[in-house]
């Protein structure tokens, strides 16, 4: 593998771990996912110090050129990561979903409430005086 290109990857994967952890610090990076990014860059930079293990990877993946296979690995992390949070949108959209129907028949409850309230006629104490508005 070529410095230069080993110096890159060492580069960017350093500063992605460092924007993870500047994220979580800041708490801008949920805890459930805070996980999965430092885990992944901490991959990517091993994998960009350690040339043996990259070129190993390479030739059991079949790729001429070792960085290559350093792309494709950080390919495979990025579907896995997309595949995760579909599945966490689709349950927070079956959730909004759940909510929203509560709500409506909370407020389908409030008006009828309502209205049998209004409907009665508010029974007056028969000792209770007339009130007069003052200006």
């Amino acid at each position: 593998m070529d410095s230069r290109i080993q110096i890159f990857s060492i580069g960017a994967a350093a500063v992605l771990l460092f924007i993870v952890f500047e994220l979580v610090r800041r708490r801008r990076l949920l805890e459930r996912y805070a996980l999965l990014w430092p885990a992944s860059a901490a991959i990517l930079l091993g994998l960009a110090v350690w040339r043996n293990a990259l070129e190993k990877i390479a030739n059991g993946l079949g790729i001429a050129y070792p960085p290559n296979a350093l792309f494709v690995i950080a390919l495979g992390f990025v579907l896995a990561l997309l595949l995760h949070f579909s599945l966490a949108v689709s349950r927070l959209s079956d959730q909004t979903r759940v909510l929203a129907q509560r709500l409506a028949l909370l407020e389908e409850r409030v008006e009828s409430n309502e209205g049998s309230a209004a409907a009665e006629p508010e029974a007056v104490p028969e000792h209770a005086e007339p009130t007069t508005l003052r200006r």
